[in-house]
C-alpha cells in the first residue's frame, strides 16, 4: 500500500472544492510512460488501499508481459471518528492517505501487452476507483 515516509502534518484540514468553479487538471493530463492509460472524468479523494486494488488487479491481468505505471501518489491524510461517537470533542484520529483527483488526471498506465488485454485490465482497475474513468491510447489522442 503507498503511503509517505513522513509528514509535516498529522491532519490536514478538508479543503472542500467549490463544483462550480473545478476546472480540469492541467498536470499529468497526457501519456507519458505508457500506450493506454486510465484518465478520470470525475472528482474524488482515492484511498490508497483503492489505488493499490486497482493496482493489484492490472498486475494480474498484464501478467509478466505488460508494464504498468501509477501516476498519483496518496500523500494526503485523512481521519475518520469510531462509530457510535458523538458529535464535538475534536477531529478523528488519521486513518490512512489519499489523494485528490480532479478530471483529466491519468491514474494509470500500460504498455507492452495488446490492445484487448490493455482495455480489459484498465476496465477492471476502473471498476475499483470511487471515480468515472475512460481508456485512452497513443493513437487516439483525447
Amino acid at each position: 500500500m503507498l503511503l509517505p515516509k513522513k509528514v509535516k502534518f498529522r491532519k490536514w484540514q478538508t479543503g472542500r472544492l467549490n463544483k462550480k468553479s473545478m476546472t480540469p487538471d492541467t498536470r499529468g493530463s497526457k501519456l507519458s510512460f505508457g500506450s493506454y492509460g486510465l484518465k478520470s472524468t470525475s472528482q474524488a479523494r482515492v484511498r490508497s488501499v483503492q489505488i493499490e486494488a486497482a493496482r493489484k488487479v492490472i498486475a494480474r491481468t498484464l501478467t509478466k508481459v505488460g508494464k504498468y505505471w501509477i501516476r498519483i501518489f496518496p500523500d494526503r491524510p485523512y481521519t475518520a471518528k469510531p462509530a457510535e461517537v458523538g458529535m464535538g470533542k475534536g477531529k478523528g484520529d488519521p486513518q490512512g492517505y489519499c489523494f485528490d483527483v480532479f478530471p483529466g488526471r491519468i491514474i494509470f498506465e500500460v504498455d507492452g501487452v495488446e490492445e484487448k488485454i490493455a482495455h480489459e485490465a484498465l476496465r477492471k482497475a476502473g471498476s475499483k476507483l470511487p471515480i468515472s474513468v475512460r481508456i485512452i491510447s497513443r493513437a487516439h489522442r483525447q
